[in-house]
C-alpha cells in the first residue's frame, strides 16, 4: 500500500506540472480563429455593382483577369541579397566576393534590357519563416500565430479559403511538383503532381533534380493553367553548409539556369512569379524574426509589358501576403475571403501606353475591392471573436466608409480631377495597411494572467517537491490520508468552476478547468502536511540548500525573467559554473572538510567512527577546481552566436566536416575528432580497470570491454562516410548509402543493449566465494582500495554487505557439512561511480552521432568536467548522519549548470531557427515516410543531450539504491 500511495502521490505531482504547462501555453502560444468562409463570384466583397470590364468576360469574376497562365517558381529560403546584382565596387574600397552575390545573373539582364515587363521586390515576411507557415501566407494571405510553428512537423490540411481552392473552384488546372508539403495542405486539389519528401535537409539534389526532370516537358505540354515548382536545395544548402559556401554559388546558378529556361518558354498570355518563402541566417537557418530571415526576393516577369515605368532604383518592399490578392485578380478569381494583404497596385496600371487617368482608375478598381474584402473579413471575424480591438475597428471601418463613398462618388462623377483619385488610392492603401497592423497587433498579443497563473502553479509544484523529498525523510509520514485531500479538494474546486462558468452562460475552458482543480487541491495539502509537521521540525529543516547554492539559484530564476538574459546565457552560465566551482573550492579549504583519499586506520565494519581521519591538502582540491575552469573554458569555444548580437562570430568548429573546403584541413579535423573519440573511450576503460571493475565477470563488464570499442569504430567509419559522401565514386555510392544507414543503427543498438544489461545488473561486484578452514565463517573484502568518504563507511557498503550475507546465506547451509565458506567482494568501492560512467558513454555514442563530428571534443570535455565535479564533491561533502543517502545540493546545481554550459557548447540556442533538423536522418537518409514520431525523437534527443546525459546517468544506479537490507 506504501508503494501505490507513493505511486498516487507522483501521479498528482504530474498532474499539476501538465496544469500549469498548459495554463501557460494558452496564454503564450497564441492562436487565431480560422474561418471557413469562402469568396466565391457569385457574391461580391460589398455592396454596389461589379467594376467595369469584368462582366462578360471569359475567366472574370470580380474583375477581368489580365493573364490566363501563371508559373510561380517557389525557391525555399531564397534570402533577397541572394537575387540582388553583385555591384561593382568603388575605388579604394576592398571588393566584396560572397559565394551567393551576382549567382541570379538574369534577374538583372531581365530588368535592365526589358525595365517595363520585370519587376524585383523585397519581400516582408511574417514570423515565424518556417515553411508551412510561409506556403499558408502564400495561399491564403492570412498571418499566422506562433503556435502554428508547431504545426511544421505535420501539416494539415488548410481550412481556410486560399488561392489553391479559388483556382480549382474555377476549373483551373493545377500542376504541382517539389516538396511534399503541399501534399498535405492541399489534398487532392492538383490535377497533376510529382512529390518528393523535403524533411532531409542533408539531401541537396534529391527535390530539385525530380522537379527539374518534369518542368520543361508538362511546361511544353500545355496542359495546365498554373504550374508550381517548389525547389528545396537553395534551403537545405544553408542548413547544411550555411550562405557562404561554394555549394550555395552552384545551387543559384542551377536556379538561374531554370529561370532562364522558363522566360524562354513563356507565351504572352503568361505571368512568371519567382518567390522566396523567407531567408536565412548567417548559419542558414531560418524560423525566427531577425532582418535576414524575414527579408526574401520576389521577381515578376511577363513577356507583354506590365509596368508603365522603369523599375525603381531601389526595390520596393512590400509585404508577403500581398501577394495573395495581386494573383486573384490578375487571373480574374475572387480574393481568399480571409486575406489580409493589399494587392500591388502598380501591376494594374497597365502598360507603358496606357493613360494616367486609366491607370489611376484601374489601381483604384483593384484596391476598392481589395478593401472591401478585407472589411468584410473584419466584420465576420469580430463577430465570431473578441480578438480584435473594438476602438481601432471602429476607426478602420470608418476610414473605409469614407474611402469606399470616395469611390463611388467618383465613379459617378468620372470628370473629376486625377488628384481626387489619388487620394481615394491614399485612402484605401491607409485602410488595407490599417487593418494588417491592427490584426498583427492583435494576434500577437499574449495573455499575462494566464502566463502568471501557470508559472504560480509551476513554482508551487516544484516547492511540492521540495517538501515532499524532506518529508519522505521522516518515518511515518501519513501520505496514505493525505492524498484524499487534494483529490477532494481538486474536485470541489471544478466543480464550482465549471457550475460558475454555467451560471453566466460561458464556454467550459478544458485548460482553466484542469487549473482550476490543481490550484485547488494544493493549498489544503499543504496546510494539512504543515500541521502534521511544523511543530516537530525546525522551518529550515524545509529548505536545506547551503547559503552559496541559494544565492546562485536566486541569481539564475532572477535571470529568467530578463528577455536579455536568454541572448546572455551563453556567456552567463559558463560565469556561473566557475564562480561556483572557486566558491566551493574556498568553501571546502576554510571549512577543513577535505578528507584524504587513503584512511590510515579503517574502522570494524559499520563503525561510524572517523576520528583522527587525515585531510586533503587544498592544493588538491585547487588542481581539481583549475581543471574544472580549464574544461569550461575550453567549451567556451564552441559557441554559436544569437541572431540578436550581429557583432559576435560564430564558432566554425560547428559546422560538419562536409562542409569544409579544403581536403587536407578536413583530414586534420577527422583525426581529431577520432582521437577526442579514442581518448574518451580510453579514459573510461582505464577508469574503470583502475578500480578494478574490468575484471569483473559481470554482463556489463564485458560489454564495456568489447562493445564500446565496437561503438566507438562504428561512430569514426560512419563520420568517415558522412565527411566524404559527396565525393564517393559512383560505383561506391550504393555502399556508401547503405553504410550510412546499418552504422548509426548498429551504434545505437549496442547502445541498448548495454543500458539494458546494466538495468539488468548495475552493480559490477566481484565476488568469489570458495571452501577453506579459516577460524571465521565469512570473510568480507571490501574494496580494492579504502573508501573515499564517510559515506561509504556509514551507509553504502555496509548496505550492500547485508545484502550479500542474505544472499549467500542458502549457500552457506548448503555447505556447511562440506566445511566453512569463504566470501571475498572486491569493486565496492566503485559500485556506484562505475555504473554510472558505463551508462553515461553508452548514451554518449548515440547521441554524439546526432551531431557533428568536431563536436566530440565537447563531449570528451563533458565528462573530463564530470570526472573533476565528481572527485572535488566527493573529496569535502561527507555524510555524518545514519539514514537513507542523499545528494548534496551542490552537486545538483553544478550539474544543471554544467547540463546548460554543454547545451550552448554543442551549438544549440533556445530559439526556433537553431534546432538542428539533421539529426532526423542520421540512419534515415531517405526520410521517414509518414512517421513524426521517430524524426521528432531523433530531433529532441540532439537538442537536448546535454540534459539527457546529465539525468540519464543517473537510472542505472536506481536498482542498485533498491537493494534489499
Amino acid at each position: 500500500m506504501q508503494k501505490i500511495s507513493v505511486l498516487l502521490f507522483l501521479a498528482w505531482v504530474c498532474f499539476l506540472y501538465y496544469a500549469g504547462i498548459a495554463l501557460f501555453t494558452s496564454g503564450f502560444l497564441l492562436t487565431r480563429l480560422e474561418l471557413t468562409n469562402h469568396s466565391t463570384c457569385q457574391e461580391p466583397p460589398g455592396p454596389g455593382s461589379l467594376p467595369w470590364g469584368s462582366q462578360g468576360e471569359p475567366r472574370a469574376c470580380w474583375m477581368a483577369s489580365r493573364f490566363s497562365r501563371v508559373v510561380l517558381v517557389l525557391i525555399d529560403a531564397l534570402r533577397f541579397d541572394f537575387a540582388q546584382p553583385q555591384r561593382s565596387h568603388m575605388p579604394g574600397e576592398p571588393p566584396v566576393s560572397l559565394p551567393f552575390l551576382g549567382k541570379l545573373g538574369s534577374l538583372q539582364r531581365i530588368l535592365e534590357t526589358q525595365p517595363h515587363h520585370a519587376r524585383l521586390y523585397r519581400s516582408q515576411v511574417d514570423p515565424p519563416t518556417t515553411t508551412m507557415q510561409r506556403l499558408k501566407a502564400l495561399t491564403t494571405g492570412s498571418l499566422p500565430t506562433f503556435i502554428d510553428a508547431g504545426s511544421n512537423f505535420a501539416s494539415h490540411a488548410i481550412v481556410e479559403d486560399n488561392l489553391i481552392k479559388q483556382l480549382t473552384s474555377a476549373g483551373r488546372r493545377v500542376v504541382f511538383m517539389g516538396d511534399d508539403t503541399w501534399k498535405d495542405l492541399f489534398p487532392g486539389a492538383f490535377s497533376q503532381a510529382f512529390f518528393f519528401p523535403s524533411f532531409n535537409v542533408r539531401d541537396l539534389h534529391t527535390v530539385d533534380n525530380g522537379i527539374l526532370e518534369h518542368l520543361y516537358p508538362t511546361m511544353d505540354s500545355g496542359e495546365w493553367d498554373v504550374l508550381i515548382a517548389h525547389f528545396l536545395g537553395v534551403d537545405h544548402c544553408g542548413h547544411k553548409h550555411g550562405p557562404h559556401h561554394p555549394e550555395m554559388a552552384k545551387k543559384l546558378s542551377q536556379m538561374d539556369q531554370v529561370i532562364q529556361g522558363l522566360v524562354e518558354r513563356l507565351e504572352n498570355d503568361t505571368l512568371l512569379v519567382v518567390a522566396g518563402d523567407h531567408g536565412m541566417t548567417m548559419n542558414g537557418d531560418h524560423g525566427g524574426d531577425s532582418e535576414l530571415e524575414v527579408s526574401a526576393a520576389l521577381f515578376l516577369y511577363s513577356p507583354t509589358a506590365l509596368f508603365p515605368s522603369a523599375p525603381p532604383e531601389e526595390p520596393e518592399v512590400i509585404p508577403q501576403v500581398s501577394l495573395v490578392p495581386t494573383l486573384a485578380l490578375l487571373l480574374g478569381l475572387p480574393i481568399p475571403f480571409g486575406n489580409t494583404g493589399e494587392v500591388m497596385a502598380e501591376l494594374f496600371s497597365g502598360s507603358e501606353d496606357s493613360q494616367p487617368h486609366s491607370s489611376a482608375l484601374a489601381q483604384a478598381t483593384a484596391l476598392h475591392l481589395n478593401a472591401q474584402q478585407v472589411s468584410r473579413f473584419l466584420h465576420t471575424y469580430s463577430a465570431a471573436t473578441q480578438d480584435l480591438q473594438a476602438k481601432e475597428l471602429h476607426q478602420l471601418q470608418n476610414l473605409f466608409s469614407k474611402a469606399s463613398a470616395d469611390y463611388q462618388w467618383f465613379l459617378q462623377s468620372p470628370q473629376g480631377a486625377e488628384a481626387t483619385l489619388r487620394t481615394v488610392i491614399a485612402e484605401l492603401q491607409q485602410f488595407l495597411r490599417g487593418a494588417r497592423a491592427m490584426c498583427i497587433e492583435s494576434w500577437a498579443r499574449f495573455s499575462l494572467v494566464r502566463m502568471v497563473g501557470g508559472a504560480a502553479l509551476l513554482a508551487a509544484a516544484c516547492f511540492l517537491c521540495l517538501l515532499a523529498s524532506q518529508w519522505t525523510t521522516s518515518p511515518g509520514f501519513p501520505f496514505r490520508p493525505l492524498l484524499l485531500i487534494p483529490v477532494a479538494w481538486g474536485l470541489a474546486g471544478a466543480i464550482v468552476y465549471a457550475g460558475l462558468l454555467a451560471t453566466i452562460g460561458l464556454k467550459l475552458d478544458p485548460v482553466l478547468l484542469g487549473a482550476a482543480a490543481a490550484m485547488s487541491s494544493l493549498p489544503p495539502f499543504l496546510w494539512k502536511a504543515w500541521a502534521g509537521w511544523g511543530p516537530k521540525r525546525p522551518l529550515a529543516m524545509l529548505l536545506p540548500f547551503p547559503g552559496s547554492v541559494s544565492l546562485l539559484m536566486l541569481f539564475r530564476l532572477a535571470a529568467f525573467f530578463s528577455d536579455s538574459f536568454v541572448v546572455a546565457e551563453a556567456r552567463a552560465t559558463p560565469f556561473l559554473l566557475g564562480s561556483f566551482v572557486l566558491l566551493l573550492v574556498a568553501q571546502l579549504h576554510w571549512e577543513g572538510q577535505l578528507l584524504l583519499p587513503k584512511l590510515v586506520t579503517v574502522p570494524r565494519l559499520g563503525s561510524s567512527s572517523s576520528a583522527g581521519l587525515p585531510r586533503y591538502g587544498g592544493a588538491y582540491a585547487l588542481r581539481l577546481g583549475i581543471g574544472l575552469l580549464l574544461c569550461t573554458r575550453l567549451a567556451g569555444l564552441f559557441h554559436r552566436c544569437p541572431e540578436e548580437t550581429p557583432a559576435c562570430h560564430s564558432s566554425p568548429w560547428l559546422s560538419p566536416l562536409a562542409s569544409m573546403v579544403g581536403g587536407r584541413a578536413k583530414n586534420l579535423w577527422y583525426g581529431a575528432c577520432v582521437g577526442a573519440l579514442v581518448a574518451l573511450l580510453a579514459a573510461v576503460r582505464l577508469w574503470l580497470q583502475r578500480y578494478g571493475n574490468l575484471k569483473s565477470p559481470e554482463p556489463p563488464m564485458l560489454f564495456v570491454r568489447w562493445g564500446l570499442p565496437l561503438m566507438a569504430l562504428g561512430t569514426a567509419a560512419y563520420w568517415a562516410l558522412a565527411s566524404g559522401a559527396d565525393e564517393a565514386p559512383p560505383r561506391l555510392r550504393a555502399l556508401v548509402a547503405g553504410a550510412s544507414v546499418v552504422l548509426p543503427r548498429a551504434v545505437a543498438g549496442l547502445a541498448v543493449s548495454g543500458v539494458v544489461l546494466l538495468l539488468w545488473k548495475p552493480v559490477t561486484v566481484l565476488v568469489k566465494a570458495g571452501t577453506g578452514a579459516p577460524r571465521t565463517r565469512t570473510v568480507l573484502t571490501p574494496f580494492s582500495g579504502p573508501p573515499t568518504t564517510q559515506a561509504d563507511l556509514d551507509y553504502v557498503v555496509p548496505q550492500i554487505y547485508r545484502h550479500m550475507q542474505e544472499e549467500f546465506r542458502g549457500r552457506l547451509e548448503r555447505t556447511k557439512p562440506q566445511g566453512p565458506l569463504t566470501v571475498a567482494a572486491y569493486q565496492l568501492g566503485s559500485v556506484y561511480s562505475a555504473a554510472m560512467v558505463t551508462a553515461l558513454t553508452l548514451l554518449a555514442f548515440p547521441l554524439l552521432l546526432l551531431h557533428a563530428e568536431r563536436i566530440s571534443l565537447v563531449f570528451l570535455l563533458l565528462f573530463l568536467q564530470s570526472f573533476l565535479l565528481l572527485h572535488l564533491l566527493a573529496a569535502g561533502i561527507p555524510i555524518t548522519t545514519p539514514g537513507p543517502f542523499t545528494v548534496p545540493w551542490q552537486a545538483v546545481l553544478a550539474w544543471a549548470l554544467m547540463a546548460t554550459q554543454t547545451f550552448y557548447a554543442t551549438g544549440h540556442q533556445p530559439v526556433f531557427p537553431a534546432i538542428h533538423w539533421h539529426a532526423a536522418f542520421v540512419g534515415f537518409p531517405e526520410g521517414h515516410d509518414s512517421s513524426t514520431w521517430l524524426p521528432a525523437l531523433l530531433v529532441g534527443a540532439n537538442t537536448f543531450a546535454s540534459h539527457l546525459l546529465f539525468a540519464g546517468s543517473r537510472l542505472p544506479i536506481a536498482p542498485a539504491l533498491a537493494l534489499p537490507v
